[in-house]
């Protein structure tokens, strides 16, 4: 195995990691900001407030996305037992 198939390999890894992990990053993201907002503009500083419904919204979206996740993997997962079967790695 050369460098650059190494490379190839933590390419593929990390835009996978990236691509099953941006649903929830998303929601959390906005869910949090539009909490926040809330929160500036009623003055409530709740630290309850912003926790659960974050929680709850990402607890939804892995129930909605966990096929995606889990199909994102899998093609990870059979490329590389591709490589290591072919011998690359």
């Amino acid at each position: 195995m050369d460098g650059s198939s190494a490379y190839d390999v933590l390419r593929l890894t990390i835009d996978t990691i990236l691509l099953a992990c941006a649903p929830v990053l998303v929601v959390a993201l906005v869910v949090g900001l539009v909490i926040s907002f809330i929160q500036a503009l009623t003055q409530i500083q709740e630290m309850t407030l912003t926790f659960v419904p974050k929680i709850i919204a990402i607890f939804a979206i892995l129930a909605l996305t966990m096929p995606f996740m889990f199909n994102t993997l899998t093609r990870l997962s059979d490329r590389v037992f591709d490589l290591i079967i072919a011998g690359g790695l």
